[in-house]
């Protein structure tokens, strides 16, 4: 496509200078594809393998808005949750510390007060070092972490600022679990990406791997990291640390998906916004795509983060009415409400090694190229 050029000059420069082995990039405007295509490698080791437009990728932290976040909407459609319930509502040991005052609002936009992060898998590691066999992965170990996070003492009080916190979204995955009866997979694939005919996205149930000897299609999917810990190039199973510990299956990390699906649920999001559809009621969703107003100055709406004034991943032509989120493995989302166009990036810019930051200069400038190419 002509008008990509430019584009397609910096994704061929991005894979020659290894910011990432290889992307998939899908460019939708107006409910349409206009752009959707492959650059560079799916893997470079144990051996160099070329990347596909179906590729599926570790999406890792865009699990926060595409899954959980989503899914805690349809908790709150169903009048299962309100927004501001308070936390304590579901799981009354939470309370401690002075925790009693946090709600479900303040996990969603990061605000509660919980801490960005914590290295709970190497807890879970002792645990199984310690005589626990098979521990890790295991449903025992995911309860683990919930019982960790329950007990945590906070950084601050809620609402005060914005910290960006994955244990507020694994506690978020705890409550979709708790009042649903299933587990976030299960209920993500039966309420969302079943009924919206997504293929190739999932989370992968490591301790169904481990059980049933069910083995990924890794053809099929991008490698991450050569982890220092598990001895291995990860393919097939989450990159992100506590959430391979907790079996693979968390509220903050996990999911995999390729960009034409990730597609298809953007797009179904924008319709329910615009009130086209019926996957979610647009009073719900035009709230959780708001800003949330708790905190003065933050980015963050109800699981999703909105371009900030200057430095922004998105670049400098999206609108103020946007929304995106980006993954540590070097995958992004931008969707822009009122130009009606949404942008996916997915890469594996850890494989085969995290020690790689390239892509934070990248994002913008692919973004600005992008809209560019679009007349945006």
């Amino acid at each position: 496509m002509t008008g990509f050029t430019h584009v397609e000059k910096a994704m061929d420069d991005a894979v020659a200078t290894r910011v990432f082995p290889g992307a998939v990039l899908l460019v939708n405007k107006e409910g349409q594809v206009v752009y959707h295509r492959a650059f560079g490698h799916r893997s470079l080791e144990p051996e160099v393998t070329p990347v596909s437009e179906d590729t599926i990728f570790d999406l890792s932290s865009l699990t926060k808005p595409l899954a959980t976040a989503t899914a805690f909407l349809h908790l709150v459609r169903e009048r299962k949750l309100r927004i501001d319930d308070r936390v304590t509502r579901l799981f009354h040991n939470f309370g401690v510390h002075g925790k009693t005052h946090v709600t479900f609002r303040h996990l969603l936009a990061h605000c509660s007060g919980l801490p960005g992060w914590r290295p709970y898998y190497k807890e879970l590691i002792k645990v199984e070092r310690g005589g626990r066999v098979n521990f890790l992965c295991s449903q025992g170990a995911k309860q683990h972490v919930f019982e960790m996070i329950h007990r945590e003492k906070p950084d601050g009080d809620p609402g005060l600022s914005m910290v960006y916190s994955d244990l507020g979204f694994m506690l978020l995955g705890e409550a979709i679990e708790e009042i649903s009866g299933l587990n976030l997979d299960r209920f993500c694939q039966d309420r969302m990406f079943k009924p919206l005919g997504l293929r190739s996205t999932s989370f992968i149930d490591l301790s169904l791997v481990r059980t049933r000897r069910l083995v990924p299609v890794t053809e099929m999917i991008a490698p991450t990291e050569r982890c220092e810990w598990r001895k291995k190039i990860l393919c097939g199973e989450v990159h992100d640390d506590n959430a391979y510990a907790m079996g693979g299956v968390a509220g903050h990390s996990g999911l995999f998906s390729s960009a034409a699906d990730v597609n298809l649920l953007l797009s179904s999001l924008r319709d329910a916004y615009l009130g086209k559809n019926s996957f979610l009621p647009e009073a719900i969703v035009r709230e959780a795509f708001t800003r949330d107003k708790t905190v003065a100055q933050s980015t963050r709406t109800l699981g999703w983060d909105t371009p900030s004034p200057t430095g922004s991943a998105a670049g400098t032509r999206f609108s103020k009415n946007t929304i995106g989120h980006l993954g540590f493995t070097g995958t992004s989302v931008w969707l822009d409400l009122d130009k009606a166009v949404h942008v996916v990036l997915l890469s594996n810019r850890v494989h085969p090694s995290r020690n790689n930051d390239k892509i934070k200069d990248f994002r913008p400038a692919i973004h600005d190229l992008v809209m560019e190419a679009i007349g945006c």
